[in-house]
């Protein structure tokens, strides 16, 4: 039976790729693959010469659907790699596993390399309850969501993150979890010049941006209890008492509180909106 096979490969060190992906590369009728020249380099220190390279992207991932069930449906294997890791975690591969599964075609995988397992293990925080945020939304609504989910999460949160936002997004991290919160971030795993630093969100600092990061976050102690809806209020009153800015008073209340962000702020508007007539009366 033809098979769909995600094959995970090298994070780094292209000595990581296990034994069996060569084999399932070779053999492979077509390699689904992000960027040709860098899978063309990983088969040829291999020794691998495969049959036939596409690209897959996501820009291209959903027209090459088709050419890849083709090829299933022809009898032949079709292998799935990305740059880095395994494919379908925060790279391509998703959709064409979707449509094979609906064509009833096989699907398995080589496991192997992965930058957020890696990053888990060896960044001392707990490992045993872990949830993968991947890549955060780069704005609007949907990342502030995104940054309020994760400050209330008590099990430890992985993301990836990219050389040139990795600043602003330690800064929101800690607007949202607050700067007492521990991080492990990692970047270069298994190169030449890997480096792991742990710390506080407060406190942590990457240095000049280089390479990929791996941003593990320890989750929120479960044994502390959140604010009551009054104890928010007054925070939130006295942070604005001393000339806080709603959007500065919000961030700092919510990293203290253990609520989620929007409550806070939806807090802070009925509060400013209590204090309307107020205001009124006096002008």
């Amino acid at each position: 039976m033809s098979t769909l096979w995600l094959v995970a490969t090298p994070i780094g060190n292209l000595g990581d790729l296990p034994p069996r992906a060569g084999d399932v590369l070779a053999a492979a009728e077509l390699v689904c693959c992000e960027d040709t020249r860098r899978t063309g380099k990983l088969l040829q220190h291999a020794g691998i010469r495969a049959r036939r390279l596409a690209v897959c992207n996501e820009h291209t991932e959903f027209e090459l659907t088709e050419r890849v069930l083709d090829v299933l449906a022809g009898g032949g294997d079709v292998a799935v790699v990305s740059d880095a890791g395994s494919p379908g975690i925060s790279d391509p591969g998703e959709r064409l596993v979707a449509a094979a599964v609906a064509a009833d075609h096989a699907v398995s995988a080589v496991p192997g390399p992965t930058a957020a397992t890696m990053a888990v293990t060896i960044s001392g925080l707990p490992s045993a309850r872990h949830v993968y945020e991947g890549f955060l939304p780069r704005k609007g609504r949907e990342r502030t969501e995104r940054l309020d989910e994760i400050a209330t999460e008590s099990r430890t949160v992985v993301l990836y993150e990219a050389p040139h936002r990795i600043q602003r997004t330690l800064a929101d991290l800690a607007a949202a979890c607050g700067p007492d919160r521990p991080v492990s971030i990692s970047r270069e795993l298994t190169k030449l010049h890997e480096a792991t630093i742990r710390g506080t969100l407060g406190t942590v600092d990457v240095g000049e941006p280089r390479g990929e990061y791996v941003i593990v976050v320890g989750g929120r102690a479960t044994d502390v209890q959140p604010m009551s809806d009054d104890d928010v209020r007054d925070a939130l009153h006295a942070a604005r008492a001393e000339g806080s800015s709603t959007r500065d008073a919000v961030a700092a209340v919510t990293s203290i509180s253990g609520r989620r962000r929007r409550d806070v702020y939806q807090l802070a508007v009925d509060l400013d909106g209590s204090r309307g007539p107020d205001r009124a009366t006096t002008d």
